[in-house]
This record gives structure tokens, C-alpha cells and sequence, in this order.
């Protein structure tokens, strides 16, 4: 839709427009849009179809302001940005007003003033949707002056006017986010003088400052994020704040992991040379999305943080990165996502995990390589028999692979492997392609070595078989080889 041309309060008067709050043009266009049965407005918020979207489209509807509570990496501020897209494509308002004043219902003394002077030739300035929307992350520094104003000598001294004048106002970021939306992330990080300052554009929307009494209706939708008041240890929401904000929405992390696989799909930023050179195999991605959950429940990490569905989103970037290096490396055109690349993905996991005591001890690399390893063991028996019970059976599969390994044999796969040698290594363990062809029929044949080394891991995660993570490799071996070198290992650390 075009920037319409009416450029006079005359010509406005002549149009259907009729002023509306903030609030009650985001209900209208959420009436409107509920009632063509849009899929695709809200289409870009994932697992909050049934739980956090009809609670905002209800809050939307009652005229409330909102508070998102949740931990980090829960879609809050995405959210917030999408309520933008509800307002009105274009709003008229009193050009050179610094408030965005409404041309029929003006709120500032220049407004007013302007109108009374000019009449139905008073300038009509056009503002886009876009520039209706102010956001302000919450930080200890932040002041009243920031977020309501104060009184400017500057502006005093050139209009030659006394201090009680009200002209000499300096408004503030929520003042001048009339007839929008207006965020605050973080609010408890606010102090809480600060937040007293907001009581009065909740309630009774009049804006005081040093003395002044400004009684003018303050067209703001207010939207807060926050983590969960008793969670964080930084500030909380005091009282009677929260109990001006009308309504309080919890948001959550994602249920189940084909949503969760669909949320990283969505965030993720590949280039398009990484999307074109990788064939990755759903397999990966589970694992990737169960990394995720396991670190949610582990007891190495704070679970009062919470962890950022931005892991996941970063580690299928660094998934990607290292196939990408991989290639480059070997001169190849293409590769397929292997096991060994989840571990490649550890600095991405490492960076969003805060851990207690007890994960402070096992190191924060440590801890990222046990959740992966956990999340492995988790998916294996989707794929492949319980090596635990197939071993008390007269049958088992893994009994081959087992054998060679415990013949004193064992298998290292760098980091930077061609794909040619990585079939190969992997080939030269009996039983291993024979487990994949028995269990895994359907599975195309350049799939085959990632599963072939998925059982590997798998062993290892179940006590078959012994995994060493090198500096660039990954290194498997039979059980009692595997204590030795943990044993020769420790020595070296106490030297």
C-alpha cells in the first residue's frame, strides 16, 4: 500500500478516517483476521498454536498491555515484533509533531497549538507501521529521563522560556511512542524506582516529570519481556507493576522435537553454497534437537536459565560449517552429515549453557560432549535394537563388531576424513554394514556409513564398546583398552 497523499487536516476531514487508540486498531485487525481464517499470519511462531497465541489473541482483544514470561530463547520479542504487523499500514498525524499527534484528537501543546493557528490547513504528515514501533532493552543505566523525560535548559534557554512553561519538556522514548507499540525486554533488569515511573502510564496514563502533571491520554500498547520473577537472580518485577499489566502470558520451549526441528529449519541462516554441498540425514537432525532436550534436563545446567532454542539453531549452522570445511579441505564437491559433525557443533553449545557446581567441576566442553552423547544413546534404540537386551538373547547383531574390536583392533575417524577413506575405515568392521542392511533396509546407500558409524556410538553409549574423544578425531576401541588409555591418560595429567 502506497504512502497516501492527503496533506491537510481539510482534506483528512473529507475522508472516512476516524482516530482509534492503538489498542483498539490491533483488536479491529486481529477481528479481521480471525474472521478470514488467515493460516499464515501467526504462521511464523512455532509450538504456540494451541497454548501462548490464542492467550495473546485473547489479550489482544480485551485491550490489555502484556507481559511474556519465559525463559531465554522462548520467541518473546518475536512475538512482541509480530504485534507490529497488526497496526494499520499508514496513520495520519500533525507533521513535526515529535508526539505523533492524531489530527482530530491532538495531545501535545504543539498540536493544539498548530491547529488553532491553521485550522483545516494544519500540515498532515503520514507515518508507516513501521516506525510505530520502539523497543528498549532494560539495563541497570536506564533513567527516567530515558524512558519518560525531562526538563531541557537547552531547549529553555533558546525559546526564552521559564522552567514551569511546558515546551520546555524533553520527552522521553514512551512518550514519543504515542499511538504505537512500545517494548521493554528484560523488565526486571529495570530498577525499581524505574518501574515506579511506569505506574501512572499504565493506570492513569498522565506523565509526570519534576513537577509537572501532564494529564493527556497516552496511547501506548505496553509489551514486557521477562524471565520468570522467581527465576533470575538479577531483579524481579516489583509488585504493583505486574499487577498493572493486565495480562501475563507464559511462554515455553518446544514440546516436541519435529517442532523443535521445524524452529531451526526456520532460524537458521545457511548460505546457500553449505545447503547445496551437504545431504543430511534426518538422523542428525534428531540427534541435533535431542541435544537440546537433554541439556534442558540435564543436572550439570541451570535449569532456572533455562537453554535457548538459539543452541539448536547455531549447532545445525556449525553442523553445516564443518561439512563445508570438510570439503574444502579434501577437494570434494558434496559430503553427507556424519555422527562425529554433532561434536563439531560443541562451541555452540557451550556458549548457550550456564551450569551449576557440580557442571563447573566437569569443565563446560565435558559437559556439551556428555549431552551429546546422551542424546545418542537416547535416539539409538528408534533405530536400532537395545544392545543391553540383545545381549542377554541368544541372537546378537552386534556380536561381529564387538569381537574386532576386543581382538585388539580399533578405529579412529578425524575430524577431516575424505569421504572415500570414511567408507572405507568404517567398511573394515565386520558385521558393521550387515547390522545397517538388516535394521536400516529402506535407507539410501549414501546414508549407510552415517549409520554405520551411529551403531558405534551407540555401543558406546551402552558399555559395548570404549569412545575417546581426541583432539581431532574420534577414536573407538574395545572396553578394557579403554580403561587402560583413560588410566595412561590420568597419569599424564598428574605429571
Amino acid at each position: 500500500m502506497k504512502k497516501p497523499t492527503i496533506n491537510t487536516l481539510g482534506a483528512l476531514k473529507k475522508t472516512d478516517y476516524r482516530s482509534r487508540t492503538v489498542k483498539e486498531e490491533l483488536r479491529e485487525n486481529l477481528i479481521s483476521i480471525l474472521k478470514s481464517k488467515d493460516p499464515t499470519f501467526f504462521s511464523s511462531i512455532k509450538g504456540f498454536e494451541d497454548t501462548v497465541i490464542p492467550q495473546l489473541q485473547s489479550a489482544i482483544l480485551s485491550k490489555h498491555n502484556i507481559l511474556f514470561l519465559g525463559l531465554r530463547g522462548q520467541a518473546k520479542t518475536k512475538m512482541a515484533r509480530l504485534m507490529a504487523e497488526l497496526l494499520d499500514e499508514w496513520i495520519p498525524a500533525i507533521e513535526g509533531s515529535e508526539l505523533q499527534d492524531d489530527p482530530l484528537n491532538p495531545v501535545s501543546h504543539y498540536g493544539k497549538t498548530l491547529i488553532e493557528e491553521r485550522g483545516d490547513n494544519t500540515p498532515i504528515d503520514w507515518i508507516h507501521k513501521s516506525a510505530r514501533y520502539s523497543e528498549k532493552l532494560a539495563t541497570p543505566d536506564v533513567s527516567v529521563a530515558d524512558l519518560v523525560g525531562d526538563i531541557d535548559p537547552i531547549k529553555a534557554a533558546n525559546m526564552k522560556l521559564s522552567f514551569g512553561d511546558e515546551r520546555v519538556i524533553h520527552f522521553g522514548m514512551i512518550p514519543k511512542a504515542n499511538r504505537g507499540i512500545f517494548v521493554i525486554n528484560e523488565l526486571p533488569d529495570l530498577q525499581a524506582r524505574i518501574q515506579v515511573s511506569l505506574f501512572n502510564m499504565l493506570q492513569e496514563k498522565d506523565i509526570q516529570i519534576r513537577g509537572f502533571k501532564l494529564r493527556f491520554d497516552l496511547d501506548v500498547q505496553f509489551v514486557f519481556t521477562a524471565n520468570p520473577e522467581d527465576y533470575t537472580n538479577r531483579g524481579s518485577i516489583i509488585t504493583p507493576l505486574k499487577d498493572r499489566i493486565e495480562s501475563q502470558i507464559l511462554t515455553h520451549y518446544p514440546k516436541t522435537i519435529e517442532l523443535s526441528k521445524e524452529i531451526t529449519l526456520q532460524e537458521a541462516q545457511l548460505p546457500e553454497a553449505q545447503e547445496s554441498l551437504l545431504n543430511i540425514h534426518p538422523l542428525v537432525h534428531d540427534l541435533l534437537e535431542q541435544t537440546g532436550i537433554e541439556a534442558r534436563e540435564s543436572d550439570f545446567v541451570d535449569q532456572k536459565s533455562g537453554v535457548s532454542a538459539r543452541l539448536t539453531i547455531a549447532a545445525y549452522e556449525l553442523i553445516h560449517s564443518a561439512a563445508e570445511r570438510r570439503t574444502l579441505i579434501n577437494g570434494e564437491k558434496k559430503t553427507v552429515s556424519r555422527i562425529s559433525d554433532l561434536f563439531s557443533a560443541i562451541p555452540a553449545i557451550t556458549g548457550k549453557l550456564e551450569l551449576v557446581y557440580e557442571g563447573e567441576l566437569e569443565g563446560m566442553s565435558n559437559v556439551a560432549y556428555f549431552i551429546i552423547s546422551k542424546a545418542i544413546r537416547q535416539q539409538f534404540e528408534n533405530y536400532f535394537p537395545d544392545p543391553a537386551k540383545t545381549k542377554k538373547g541368544n541372537i546378537n547383531p552386534y556380536e561381529p563388531i564387538v569381537n574386532w574390536f576386543n581382538k585388539g583392533n580399533n578405529l579412529e575417524i578425524p575430524n577431516d576424513l575424505s569421504n572415500e577413506d570414511y567408507i572405507e575405515r568404517l567398511s573394515d568392521v565386520p558385521g558393521l554394514l550387515n547390522i545397517v542392511d538388516i535394521y536400516k533396509k529402506d535407507i539410501k546407500k549414501e546414508y549407510k556409513p552415517l549409520f554405520m558409524e551411529f551403531v558405534l556410538h551407540g555401543l558406546a553409549e551402552y558399555s559395548q564398546l570404549s569412545k575417546h574423544s581426541l583432539e581431532k578425531s574420534i577414536q573407538f576401541k574395545d572396553m578394557i583398552s579403554g580403561l587402560d588409555f583413560e588410566m595412561d591418560f590420568n597419569e599424564e595429567d598428574i605429571k
